[in-house]
């Protein structure tokens, strides 16, 4: 039987899972599922390739299973279904790598203690990628594990593209633009060369629009610019997040609203953004099927401000062959796709409404000078591709 790679995507309170078989020079996708409200009430939830549901449960309230109760129940779940496959590896997406991990890398204790470091760069992520890493460790030592980094992308970035304007004591300890999602712009350019060969070795806008929403510049597959920075709450607005935010704001807020560090960090990435503006959700269908005036100038803010970033990115690229949209929101909302192309007209996107409202691949017209390309990420089989690499060294 064939060798499993289990990728793992652990969240403050969820473990997000897939399963992938080696079949020769593929990955097939084999199962996957979640585990949420592990401090609250657990629910579990598992389905195989086809979609059918094969594993179910739920807790009851207050009934906390935490991360070492829900990896353990995966680890059962897993025992049962994978059957005579052998569980080979596990991949990891690990949000931050920091100035010293640019690539996927073979985990150990010393580089979980330099991963930890990185937790004051991404408080309210590392912390939890690293949990189910150190219950493996200590669990399963022989089972070996890859960390992905969603920062190791834009690491081919120019070193202009990565630097703030402060003095070099201060970004001398890493304080710079690191910009994220790189595991889901990664896959992109990967499919690309499959899809349009000219925006692969050109110069495309992936616009990576769900929940958590960036966008990135990439040219000739690599990246050039980012909207991210420092941290995941930069740039775009998102569903709760503020997205770009002058720092001046936040000295007003520490100085008239006496608000402290944990208040500010509160506030700019679980109360603003788009449920922020609204008032009514951070959900981007509920607001576009909203009456209410606040939803539609949520949803306004959110086209202006991707707007802004097309003209910055395309500036950074010196032109633009493609733009990509993906993700939850880039990849099921039309209404989002038209008018974001609407305002990318003077690009040289010209939409194809019906091509768009039917959710075809390509949305642009044939004649259009820049294609516009609705492509589905996969971040879960760029990890278990970079697992299955780092694999393949040790065999």
């Amino acid at each position: 039987m064939s060798d499993a790679i289990l990728v793992i995507n652990a969240g403050s309170s969820s473990l997000k899972f897939s399963v992938f078989l080696e079949a020769g020079a593929a990955l097939e996708p084999c199962l996957g599922g979640q585990l949420e409200g592990l401090y609250t009430a657990p629910r579990f939830k598992a389905k195989d390739a086809a979609g059918n549901v094969i594993g179910d449960k739920q807790w009851p309230e207050g009934e906390a299973l935490g991360h070492d109760g829900g990896l353990m129940h995966l680890a059962g779940f897993l025992r049962e279904q994978l059957g005579d496959h052998t569980l080979a590896a596990v991949g990891h997406r690990v949000v931050h790598g920091g100035l010293d991990y640019a690539a996927p890398l073979l985990i150990n204790s010393e580089i979980v203690a330099q991963l930890d470091k990185l937790v004051p760069l991404a408080p309210l992520h590392q912390p939890n990628n690293l949990k189910p890493i150190r219950l493996l460790l200590q669990n399963r030592p022989e089972l070996p594990q890859v960390a992905c980094f969603d920062t190791a992308f834009h690491r081919a970035q120019p070193a202009v593209a990565q630097a703030f304007a402060l003095p070099a004591e201060i970004t001398d300890r890493g304080v710079r633009r690191y910009g994220f999602h790189g595991l889901s712009y990664e896959y992109i350019a990967s499919a690309l060369p499959e899809i349009d060969m000219q925006a692969a070795h050109g110069r495309s806008i992936v616009l990576h629009l769900g929940n958590g929403a960036s966008m990135c510049a990439i040219a000739n597959g690599q990246s050039v610019a980012s909207t991210m920075g420092f941290t995941a709450v930069d740039g775009l607005p998102m569903g709760t997040r503020c997205g770009n935010l002058d720092p001046g704001v936040v000295l007003y807020l520490m100085d008239e609203l006496k608000m402290d560090a944990r208040a500010i960090e509160k506030l700019i990435y679980q109360q603003s953004g788009l449920l922020g503006v609204s008032g009514i959700s951070s959900d981007m269908r509920a607001l576009l099927e909203s009456t209410d005036p606040k939803a539609a100038f949520a949803v306004e803010l959110f086209i202006y401000r991707i707007a802004r970033e097309l003209g910055s990115l395309a500036a950074a690229l010196g032109g633009l062959d493609a733009l990509v949209f993906t993700a939850g929101i880039g990849e099921h909302s039309a209404a989002i796709r038209e008018r974001v192309c609407r305002a990318a007209a003077w690009l040289g996107v010209e939409l194809d409404a019906t091509a768009n409202a039917a959710g075809q691949s390509r949305i642009s017209t044939p004649g259009s000078k820049t294609a516009a390309w609705v492509i589905p990420t996969n971040e879960e089989l760029m990890i278990a591709r970079h697992t299955r690499n780092i694999l393949d060294t040790l065999r």
